[in-house]
């Protein structure tokens, strides 16, 4: 089916295809130098010392959880029981490797207006049991860290970030993905850039930077520095340490066609969160005061990974008559992330529980949706919004 406004759109011209057929043609397609340059050109734009890329921003989310249980910090170790706190709005991945290994996870509500954590709640969520608290900047939308570090300051209490969908927001002039020890991206389609599937996780800290490179292949020394923060050097027998484990990993390595595209996306990233952001701000001034919907409240300065809209409590538009109307402007719409995560079957399985009520995000679930933003001018698209 063809949508007048879809969901996603590509970001590649001419560039991207010439420097995939120059890796088609090279022969090399397990990661290699595309990758690493991709690595060193992403760290250097979102203002992080390292960037380690992986196949998607699941395995980002899963590599980051696992780093932290085999760290030599005790600042900064999980165990299993460990207590973490989350949104109850965010994406599956999110929330699957806290189970994974263990951590009992705390579900907290959402703002209704900005979509991340209602920050009340999560001041009184947090306990002495509380290790870490994981922040998602949803629909490119920073959290309020002035705020979250200051509840969480003095505290053994780890910051991390799921930044997935936010990639190039700022918050004090500083790129989110950069205010807890690590944070997430992803480059799948339909995010802001593109590498087919692929995600990296940034840090600041050497030690989590090695534990993530050698989780992300394997769990081998082959790909760590001589001296390094996680076993005792290395042989300078290259066959002795061909097959050398040292850590539980996992093979979560991108393609050397991602890295390559990568290296040309970040290019253009400072254009695709300009041209999302002028979008936006057509976007806020036609449904800033809309009777019917309720927008996103930018905290910082989003990204704008695309559109949120609300139905306002009291209007008497219900979901299926807003679908309906979407479908018939041509919209493309998909429910807000997950919506309740709760809602789900998966859940069972999870060790877990509930802070307080989480009205913000079932109101979210039942009578919310999100459209697309884009790279390209959409005027069109927010006139004819003004319809519903």
């Amino acid at each position: 089916m063809t949508f007048k406004y879809p969901l996603a759109s590509s970001t590649w011209n001419q560039k991207e295809i010439d420097v995939m057929q120059k890796v088609i043609a090279s022969g090399r397609f397990t990661m290699g130098e595309n990758v690493s340059l991709f690595e060193k050109n992403f760290a250097k734009y979102i203002g992080s010392q390292h960037a380690v890329m992986v196949n998607s921003g699941s395995s980002a989310n899963l590599l980051m959880i696992a780093a932290l249980f085999y760290t030599k910090n005790p600042k900064l170790k999980l165990k299993r029981g460990d207590e973490v706190i989350v949104p109850a709005v965010a994406w599956s991945t999110t929330y699957y490797p806290l189970y994974q290994y263990g951590l009992k996870i705390k579900f907290v509500d959402i703002d209704i207006e900005t979509l991340n954590y209602d920050l009340t709640q999560l001041e009184l969520a947090i306990s002495n049991k509380t290790r870490l608290v994981l922040a998602v900047n949803l629909l490119g939308n920073p959290n309020n860290f002035d705020f979250i570090n200051k509840i969480i300051q003095d505290k053994n209490i780890i910051l991390l970030e799921d930044n997935c969908e936010s990639m190039g927001a700022t918050f004090n002039s500083k790129k989110t993905g950069t205010f807890g020890v690590m944070g997430t991206f992803s480059s799948f389609y339909s995010h802001h850039i593109s590498t087919m599937e692929g995600g990296i996780i940034v840090t600041d800290d050497e030690e989590l930077n090695q534990i993530l490179i050698s989780l992300r292949s394997h769990g081998w020394t082959r790909d760590l520095p001589t001296k390094n923060l996680i076993c005792d050097d290395k042989s300078d027998d290259l066959l002795e340490e061909s097959f050398r484990f040292v850590l539980p990993g996992y093979n979560v390595r991108p393609l050397e066609l991602e890295g390559a595209l990568g290296v040309e996306q970040v290019k253009k990233l400072p254009m695709i969160i300009s041209e999302r952001r002028k979008n936006a701000q057509l976007f806020l001034e036609a449904l800033a005061n809309h009777p019917n919907l309720l927008i996103q409240k930018e905290i910082g300065m989003s990204s704008w990974f695309g559109f949120s809209i609300i139905i306002r409590p009291g209007s008497a538009l219900t979901r299926k008559e807003l679908v309906k109307k979407l479908s018939h402007l041509g919209f493309e719409f998909r429910p807000i992330v997950t919506g309740n995560f709760l809602k789900n079957e998966v859940i069972k399985f999870f060790d877990y529980e509930v802070h307080g009520n989480l009205k913000n995000a079932e109101y979210l679930d039942e009578n919310g949706l999100f459209i697309g933003n884009h790279h390209y001018p959409m005027t069109n698209a927010f006139q004819d919004l003004l319809n519903i």
